[in-house]
């Protein structure tokens, strides 16, 4: 399908651009032909005139025609023949040179542009003053150019003003389906933290549940609540997540309500783990944007899923160092870390977050051994 979908593709984008060729081809014709109209028209009515200033008349307007390709070498050549024609004939204005002077203004480079200013004002010139043309003629031939240019060179400034908003436009829809991606691409983690935490620990809960019963029922009832509590946490903030999927575009980090989680909610969570979790805080604890809290607590989160999965051990230390320019988050552990071959999203999912808020992560062996979990994030 999708080999089908591209192979339809290029045919149609080929013919598109073989349209616009052909039509602007018919639009320059058009020009060309309504050039040369107008400067033959007084040379073949009332009476037609010598076929060689026919032949000049042609020479100075039909080449407007490959003004697109060659602006400057048009411009001379129709600019050569209207100076040598106006010995014989003086036409009512010189369309050939006035349509490639608008070219140049239109299509030439900025440097070209601006080195044939002296060059269109001297031939411009040499062809008034050669047949010796009083100073009206020079005035009205000398406004008419300037406007040509003048008009030329507004044609180019639309044109680029069109074209940058263009660009604009693209580049914010860009934005805004990456911003779309992004936002997916973090609920989709979400998810995977939410299901696999809770669902986790419902079900280490679960399964100490029948051997609890037997032997304290007192336990037993606070076990199968936890399992309650877990479940109804993990529901709650799974409708947050599709509710925020179901919407049309990308909703705000601080509009998703609880799907956001924040620094508040470590020690119940580190109580709901399962785990003997030892807290502990350094420094002076500052305000710091939501979507950091929250990417500092579902790294703790899936750290601990991963420790109660793969690690064999209980005790898990938690670290939070504040210091005035970043904010250190460890988990560490006395287990064996990550089984080999084991898959899952888990690391790759918490590098993930660490790096979308600006921070650096790492993952594997701790200082006095088992495994550890260390985030780093800039705090400005």
């Amino acid at each position: 399908m999708i080999n089908a979908g591209h192979a339809g593709g290029a045919p149609t984008a080929r013919a598109s651009a073989w349209a616009a060729r052909f039509s602007g081809r018919r639009a320059d014709g058009a020009i060309a032909a309504a050039t040369t109209a107008a400067t033959l028209g007084p040379l073949l009515v009332p009476a037609p005139k010598a076929w060689w200033i026919i032949a000049l008349g042609v020479l100075a307007s039909a080449p407007v025609y490959w003004r697109r390709r060659a602006p400057m070498a048009v411009a001379l050549f129709v600019g050569a023949a209207m100076t040598v024609l106006v010995f014989w004939e003086k036409p009512f204005l010189p369309f050939g040179p006035l349509v490639a002077v608008h070219a140049i203004a239109d299509l030439s480079p900025t440097g070209k542009r601006l080195a044939a200013i002296p060059a269109i004002a001297a031939v411009v010139g040499m062809s008034l003053a050669l047949p010796g043309e009083d100073s009206e003629t020079f005035r009205l031939v000398g406004i008419a150019f300037v406007a040509a240019y003048a008009l030329g060179t507004s044609a180019r400034a639309n044109r680029s003003r069109t074209a940058e908003l263009a660009e604009r436009e693209r580049r914010r829809e860009q934005e805004h389906i990456a911003a779309v991606a992004e936002e997916r691409a973090r609920i989709a983690r979400d998810m995977h933290d939410i299901i696999t935490h809770s669902v986790g620990l419902m079900v280490v809960q679960a399964e100490a549940g029948p051997v609890v019963v037997r032997s304290d029922a007192r336990r037993a009832e606070a076990v199968f609540d936890a399992i309650a509590d877990t479940g109804r946490g993990a529901l709650t903030e799974l409708r947050g997540l599709l509710t925020a999927l179901r919407a049309s575009a990308a909703p705000a980090a601080e509009d998703l309500g609880p799907v956001q989680p924040r620094l508040d909610g470590l020690a119940s969570l580190a109580e709901r783990s399962g785990l003997d979790v030892l807290m502990t805080v350094e420094g002076e604890r500052r305000r710091i944007p939501g979507s950091l809290e929250a990417a500092v607590y579902r790294i703790v989160q899936e750290a601990l899923t991963n420790v109660r999965k793969h690690a064999g051990v209980r005790t898990v230390r938690l670290r939070l160092r504040w210091t005035p320019g970043e904010l250190l988050v460890e988990i560490a552990d006395e287990g064996g870390g990550p089984r080999r071959g084991s898959s899952g999203y888990g690391l790759v999912g918490m590098r993930e977050r660490a790096l979308a808020c600006g921070g650096t992560f790492s993952a594997g062996p701790g200082q006095d051994g088992g495994f550890m979990v260390r985030a780093v994030f800039p705090l400005e």
